[in-house]
């Protein structure tokens, strides 16, 4: 073999060895964009979720308030039947003990529907909460991600190092959003 065949497979050899110091880097960098997918993925249903239930919650509110205001009518129609001379007493305290009747009905519905939306509020806030986990979980992944990425071109494990830090910062957050009750 000439001396030049043996230069380029001696290089080869040696630009091999370099790849190989570098493969747990890149699978390090195809596990955190793995990561970084589920966690996205997470967020977003998250997200997604507080927005419904934020939804069911303003509704609940809405009908909550709609009783509310037949509540007010019905108690003001009240009023006015109480004050007012009219040609039938019979019928006319008939249509107040009916009134009544609801209304004694309807301060309990209001209750029930009050606590229902706060309690879908109480959701939502919940739901966030753990959205920004999954957030800041993706955030610190990506980090982590990028600053692998430098190593493949510097060649210096110090950034690997850096990098899974952050990846590890991140994982734990991802954690976190999940156990958050």
């Amino acid at each position: 073999m000439d001396a030049d065949k043996v230069r380029e497979l001696q290089e080869h050899a040696e630009h091999g060895s370099r790849d190989s110091e570098m493969r747990p880097v890149a699978f390090t960098m195809s596990v955190l964009a793995v990561l970084v997918a589920i966690t996205t993925v997470l967020g977003h249903r998250t997200h997604t979720l507080a927005v419904l239930t934020q939804s069911k919650a303003a509704d609940r509110w809405n009908f909550y308030q709609a009783h509310k205001i037949r509540s007010n009518d019905t108690a003001l129609t009240s009023d006015l039947l109480s004050v007012v001379t009219v040609s039938n007493p019979a019928a006319a305290e008939a249509i107040k003990k009916s009134y009544a009747d609801h209304q004694a009905k309807w301060t309990a519905e209001l209750k029930d529907e009050q606590d229902e939306a706060e309690a879908l509020e109480a959701q939502v806030e919940h739901l966030e909460k753990r959205a920004g986990h999954f957030d800041l979980a993706e955030a610190l992944l990506e980090i982590g991600l990028v600053i692998t990425s430098v190593t493949l071109l510097t060649r210096r494990r110090a950034y690997w190092y850096f990098g899974m830090a952050f990846a590890a910062a991140g994982i734990v957050s991802a954690v976190v959003g999940l156990l958050v009750h």
